[in-house]
């Protein structure tokens, strides 16, 4: 069940990314071929789509590690209560015996 997930979620990162090509080179013709924006207003677009660009993915990079931290954090709790809970459980067994 794991690599069904794994190869599910692989098949979902290609269409986004194909997406996000087809997403640029439409964009990219779209610049190219209007005739009424000077160069220089292109360029400004062109490097505030890639600012953009490059934000959006350190956010989205920052989500995940804080989602992957806060994971961690519980599992390290989790374990850690698991453990109480087997140390009290474990010695009232010794003091009964």
């Amino acid at each position: 069940m794991s690599n069904f997930n794994k190869s599910d979620n692989g098949l979902i990162i290609f269409f986004n990314g194909i997406g996000v090509v087809i997403a640029y080179a439409m964009l990219g013709l779209s610049l190219y071929m209007s005739t009424d924006v000077p160069l220089a207003t292109k360029g400004y677009w062109g490097i505030g789509i890639l600012l953009l660009t490059l934000s959006l993915v350190n956010f989205v990079k920052l989500r995940f590690d804080e989602r992957l931290s806060e994971d961690r954090i519980t599992r390290v709790e989790e374990a850690r209560n698991e453990r109480l809970l087997s140390e009290y459980i474990g010695g009232e067994d010794d003091k009964a015996a």
